[in-house]
């Protein structure tokens, strides 16, 4: 399996599925991608599926609040700020979107690989 072919939206710093380091190397960026307390969670650690699950659930939640965002910031702020400031906050919003929905590809893709290497579920854990 390490001989495959890694996707463009394959994390840089996470190691090709079927190598060594590719658990560890996936819960590192994993735990990079949401709030800092998930990490005392050792169940997290420890079943890096379940980190993967939280971590595409967290990226997807901050997606859709850019999306919600960019909708509604235009009557939200319209007496606030200048037109062109808020022009400047719209290219913020699409910015941020663009990058979420390119970590979000990138976790989902870490989310499949690690979910095709889990063991089977045992019923003695």
């Amino acid at each position: 399996m390490p001989d495959q072919p890694l996707t463009s939206d394959w994390p840089a710093s996470v190691h090709p599925p079927g190598s060594d380091s590719f658990e560890q190397t996936a819960l590192d960026w994993l735990f990079d991608q949401v709030p800092a307390d998930y990490r005392l969670h050792g169940v997290l650690r420890r079943h890096p599926v379940a980190l993967s699950r939280l971590a595409r659930q967290y990226v997807l939640a901050t997606l859709e609040a850019a999306r919600e965002g960019y909708r509604t910031a235009r009557v939200d702020l319209r007496d606030h700020l200048s037109p062109h400031a808020l022009d400047q906050v719209m290219n913020a919003y699409l910015a941020e979107g663009r990058r979420t929905a390119g970590v979000l590809r990138s976790v989902e893709a870490v989310d499949g690989a690690l979910r095709a290497a889990a063991p089977e579920r045992s019923d003695h854990e």
